[in-house]
């Protein structure tokens, strides 16, 4: 008996397409001389400026939030417009009127190429654009870097630089072994790079980049800003008074931290760590220290990732216990300058350990360890060292 035809329509299941890149804001560029307390890193880049020849490759590095970013936008501002020349002080400026200039305004200059891991998402592959965001694959890279460094400039072939591309958050170029190396594909380019193209990586954890990437670049130190600064800059914004004298005790010399602490919500962990945290130094080990930390930041995450859908809870996730982490750190810290006035050699130590042990558990989340057990691992040696035996080998 022959079967009857399915009268049933096929279901079509495509894939969905990539969404289009929409325009990114970046923030404007402003000239060096408004950049905040970094005068060694600005007179090393105008000094390789004035140079008969700009090199290819940079490396920025240094903490957080001391402003990197901002230079590296600045020093693009610079190297693309053909106006750029010394003033009467010797300084180097551009036309503000310029062309350049006015494209740089508008976030609109096709050749400055600012990559984030964001980029992922706007992917023609599937697999990319669902990846988890806690690395900056490889199709990145070679969509947003290797092939247009190989196209012709669009604006300025006159100026220092044709094409800049400025690679935030460095260190996390993919290096891992299964997944071809992403920084070992970007080596060819480094060393070798189409006339006209200046890269920037712009790192907080320099010891990320692989050695050949590091030997095939300038580096550039940034470091905190110092109290005077701090304050100068907190003086220009509209933080009441608590939060002003709390950005004095923990802002670590960097206004971005300053900013995203406030802007995020991330604040408000201060108190109730501290005091999970002096209980447990004091002997009186807090038992939901762990799973407090832990729901906190996944609170904060699931928070981020509301807000933006294209964002990833796991890379969400991470972010929250580096700045978890960094509080904790913050704190110890603090507690070692009061102890240090006093000059308590064995509890200098014992905090030193700590500290270490706070470096120990970052590692741990950078290998993926699960969140709730890396800070359920963390409340316990941070009271196994806070035992009065810990330093005496009883």
């Amino acid at each position: 008996m022959a079967k009857k035809k399915s009268t049933r329509k096929k279901v079509s299941r495509k894939k969905p397409a990539p969404e289009p890149i929409e325009a990114i804001e970046h923030p404007i560029p402003i000239p060096m001389d408004r950049i905040l307390d970094q005068k060694r890193p600005i007179a090393q880049l105008e000094a390789a400026m004035q140079s008969d020849r700009l090199h290819h490759a940079w490396i920025f590095h240094g903490p957080k939030g001391v402003g990197k970013f901002t230079t590296a936008l600045a020093f693009a501002a610079l190297a693309l417009d053909d106006t750029t020349a010394p003033d009467l002080s010797g300084r180097l400026t551009c036309d503000p009127q310029s062309r350049v200039q006015a494209l740089l305004r508008t976030g609109s200059h096709p050749d400055l190429h600012i990559i984030t891991k964001e980029l992922a998402r706007f992917s023609d592959k599937a697999n990319i654009r669902s990846a988890k965001l806690v690395t900056i694959p490889k199709d990145v890279i070679e969509t947003h870097l290797l092939h247009p460094s190989t196209l012709a400039a669009k604006v300025s072939v006159d100026s220092m630089a044709s094409k800049v591309f400025i690679i935030d958050e460095a260190e996390l170029l993919d290096r891992s072994a299964g997944n071809a190396a992403v920084q070992n594909a970007m080596l060819k380019t480094l060393e070798e790079p189409p006339p006209g193209t200046l890269i920037i990586l712009v790192t907080s954890s320099e010891e990320r980049l692989l050695p050949t990437i590091r030997s095939r670049c300038q580096r550039v130190r940034f470091s905190p800003l110092c109290d005077r600064a701090m304050e100068d800059w907190l003086a220009q914004t509209s933080y009441d008074p608590d939060t002003i004298e709390w950005a004095k005790r923990f802002g670590v010399g960097s206004p971005g931290f300053v900013t995203e602490a406030i802007e995020t919500g991330f604040i408000s962990w201060y108190a109730p760590v501290e005091e999970m945290l002096n209980r447990l130094l004091s002997g009186d080990f807090p038992l939901e220290m762990g799973s407090e930390l832990a729901s906190m930041v996944d609170s904060w995450a699931s928070a981020r990732v509301e807000a933006d859908k294209r964002a990833s809870k796991e890379a969400a996730n991470q972010a929250g216990a580096d700045r978890m982490l960094s509080i904790i750190a913050d704190l110890l810290r603090d507690r070692l300058n009061r102890v240090a006035m006093h000059g308590d050699a064995v509890e200098l130590d014992r905090i030193g350990v700590q500290i270490d042990t706070v470096g120990l558990a970052r590692s741990r989340i950078r290998s993926h360890v699960p969140m709730a057990m890396v800070f359920e691992a963390l409340a316990a040696e941070l009271d196994r060292s806070s035992q009065p035996s810990m330093l005496s080998g009883e």
